[in-house]
């Protein structure tokens, strides 16, 4: 009897769950979008029993798919959003208010507060983050605060903090655990000691008993319930989706680089088996446990990825449906020296301003929808490009290739300009998802489905390779024009 792995990839924007063989090949997916909520601006919130009933939904769906048998599922692995910030009862397992999502900037004031104070430094050294609302240090802290009477029923052990992976565990087995990457996202988690940090709980005011417990990124952490599958699946592999993303693409050694082109855009490099420090205001992060060793990355995070193109669809109505935007781009030789700065949320690495917000400059008469369209696609690959060249100066070696996935990575006139721009190739595997990928793969070592990183690393294959074309006086003006376009969306909201 075939056995299977099934990974559930919780985004930003959708939920999925893939289905994949021995061979690391997709089986069988589903995919589906659920509501996001704008209730003021720069909040962005999702209503967590959303994320469970999609989630739930496609996970079914693909079993369905696949005319397997559940007991055929040999694990599943948990791969999602992270530092979305969620907090329910214990008891009855509902949640107290709309999750506050990654990209929410409602607490930039309190972390202006903290760096006014001196905090910085301290909260970088242990947590290897820059203080920024991103985290979900600051969320959790402003659930306690605004919810009714959140703080005393959180310090009477009644209530639950969770990334969304908890959310996820804790619906389908009851237990309340979080993996040690998606621990490091949340700015109260000592990477050096791979603890909770019990002077970053008091510097937030976080009651120790709504966190969650830190457990491996590869190991059974319990059994989903039969009634959602008709059969008791072990969970065996939880990752945030950025650190699933890299061991999906085999970056299991110092220097390789991945970029997730996703709702936002997460450029990951292997950093070893110590925490990295950062001169140019990128991130140090732990990438996962296995077997008790600890791999650590170095990160840069774009806030607006994909979701830039999701705007043109949503806010601008300039295209019916994502996979649009591509030939719309394509219909025009260039942007027609548009920029457009998608700092919708703000800008993450290397600038880190919350007070940032979009822009489009460089419009004349002759500026079309297509223009547009493609200033967008292009601005992608310009953030990308930024965080690259911070990582190289950060790492002091040179990366030879960037290997790239998520959904647009499908666009080849991204890749082509994203290749361009860094000077080097962008390699797009011949699996994509690697997201999912990851999840699993770390579900099915922790089963003995696969034996090893070494077993999985040789699945790894490229399905194209983009080589640069552009000359380098060009990509340097380009960028120029680029930094220009930034300082007019930098510090645009007044605090």
């Amino acid at each position: 009897m075939d056995r299977f792995i099934l990974a559930l990839d919780q985004g930003t924007t959708s939920s999925r769950a893939i289905l994949f063989g021995h061979a690391g090949l997709p089986v069988a997916s589903c995919q589906r979008e659920y509501p996001q909520h704008f209730p003021q601006p720069g909040w962005v919130e999702h209503d967590a029993l959303d994320i469970w009933s999609s989630q739930l939904a496609c996970a079914r769906e693909a079993l369905r798919q696949a005319s397997i048998q559940p007991a055929q599922v040999a694990a599943i692995g948990i791969a999602n959003q992270r530092e979305t910030t969620l907090l329910w009862d214990r008891s009855s397992g509902e949640p107290l208010a709309r999750a506050i999502v990654w990209q929410d900037r409602r607490t930039a004031e309190a972390c202006d507060r903290l760096r006014a104070a001196g905090h910085a430094a301290m909260i970088q050294e242990r947590t290897g983050l820059e203080v920024d609302a991103y985290f979900s240090a600051t969320k959790l802290q402003w659930l306690l605060e605004h919810v009714p009477h959140a703080r005393q029923r959180a310090e009477r052990g009644e209530l639950a903090f969770g990334t969304v992976d908890s959310w996820l565990a804790f619906r389908l087995c009851g237990r309340h655990v979080t993996d040690v990457s998606n621990a490091s996202r949340t700015m109260l988690f000592n990477i050096h000691t791979l603890r909770w940090d019990q002077e970053l709980l008091d510097l937030f005011g976080i009651p120790a008993a709504v966190l969650p417990e830190v457990v491996a990124s590869s190991e059974v952490v319990g059994l989903a319930s039969e009634e959602w599958f008709g059969h008791a699946i072990p969970i065996a592999g939880i990752a945030g989706d950025q650190q699933a993303a890299t061991f999906g693409q085999a970056c299991h050694r110092k220097g390789l680089v991945k970029n997730t082109y996703g709702t936002g855009c997460f450029m990951l490099m292997h950093a070893g088996d110590t925490p990295p420090v950062s001169h140019n205001r990128l991130l140090a992060t732990v990438g996962w446990t296995i077997a008790g060793a600890t791999d650590y990355l170095l990160e840069g995070s774009v806030f607006m990825g994909g979701a830039t193109v999701q705007w043109l669809r949503d806010g601008l109505g300039i295209i019916r449906q994502s996979a649009d935007v591509e030939p719309l781009a394509l219909s025009v030789p260039d942007s027609g020296g548009v920029m457009l700065v998608p700092a919708f949320t703000g800008l993450g690495a290397p600038h880190w301003d919350p007070y940032a917000r979009g822009a489009i400059v460089g419009m004349t008469r002759g500026t079309t929808a297509a223009h547009i369209a493609r200033a967008a696609v292009e601005a992608i690959a310009y953030q990308s490009a930024e965080l690259l060249h911070a990582m190289q100066k950060d790492a002091a070696c040179a990366v030879t290739e960037m290997r790239a996935d998520g959904g647009a990575a499908c666009n080849d006139m991204l890749m082509q300009f994203q290749a361009d721009l860094l000077g080097i190739p962008v390699v797009r595997p011949r699996v994509t998802e690697t997201t999912a990928l990851g999840a699993a793969y770390l579900a099915g070592l922790a089963v003995g489905f696969w034996e090893s990183g070494e077993d999985i690393a040789r699945q790894w294959q490229a399905e194209r390779r983009y080589e640069p074309v552009m000359e380098e006086a060009r990509r340097e003006a380009l960028m120029a024009r680029w930094a220009r376009a930034v300082q007019h969306a930098r510090d645009w909201v007044t605090p």
